[in-house]
């Protein structure tokens, strides 16, 4: 990255942000550091600490983008009335993007596992929350007679439970096993399992 005198604060922390996204998605997490990325980008280990005050920060704006296209995706497949066919389109849809973007989804699951119980900005929790809550609506109105306690967290065991897979099957070698078809058994046994629910209630 060339910068010059004249680049504005706005264009350093742009392209700053342009080359660790690039830095991980090419060497993986573990490559992502002020000083790594001050070799990377030309500048100075204190611009970025002036640009984002630590390296927590420049991840969450980091993960800020990741959600961002982890979300158009998702919408990308909402079309259709059936929610059923619908969440088996999003885990394929979230399994593709994933597979094809592995060291920046791992940024995001690393750094929400580093800060389980750290208070994170509210931007940031509204963008999380915002992922989340994406099949909210369709999953609410197809299990309508559970009670509202009971969709909540079974909504978030669902999410819970397809988070922490897909990110198991990332780090981890699973020979002719298709990761894409394990996130789909995952999906459809916890369906059934809420089918039976749905019935006996």
């Amino acid at each position: 990255m060339n910068m010059q005198k004249n680049n504005t604060k706005a264009e350093i922390r742009t392209a700053l942000l342009s080359v660790g996204r690039k830095l991980v998605a090419e060497k993986g997490t573990a490559f992502l550091t002020a000083r790594k990325l001050s070799e990377a980008s030309g500048c100075s280990v204190g611009t970025i600490y002036n640009q984002f005050a630590n390296m927590d920060n420049f991840i969450i704006e980091q993960n800020m983008q990741t959600m961002a296209e982890l979300s158009q995706v998702l919408d990308e497949v909402m079309e259709g009335s059936d929610f059923y066919r619908y969440l088996n389109r999003a885990v394929e849809a979230y399994m593709d993007w994933i597979a094809n973007h592995k060291n920046l989804w791992l940024l995001l699951y690393d750094f929400h596992l580093r800060n389980d119980n750290k208070i994170l900005p509210r931007f940031y929790k509204r963008a999380y929350l915002k992922l989340c809550q994406k099949w909210e609506t369709g999953f609410d109105a197809y299990f309508a007679k559970l009670s509202l306690k009971e969709r909540k967290i079974s909504r978030q065991v669902l999410l819970l439970s397809l988070f922490s897979t897909s990110s198991f099957l990332l780090s981890q070698s699973t020979g002719k096993v298709s990761k894409k078809n394990i996130c789909r058994l995952l999906i459809n046994t916890y369906w059934a399992g809420l089918e039976v629910l749905k019935r006996v209630r």
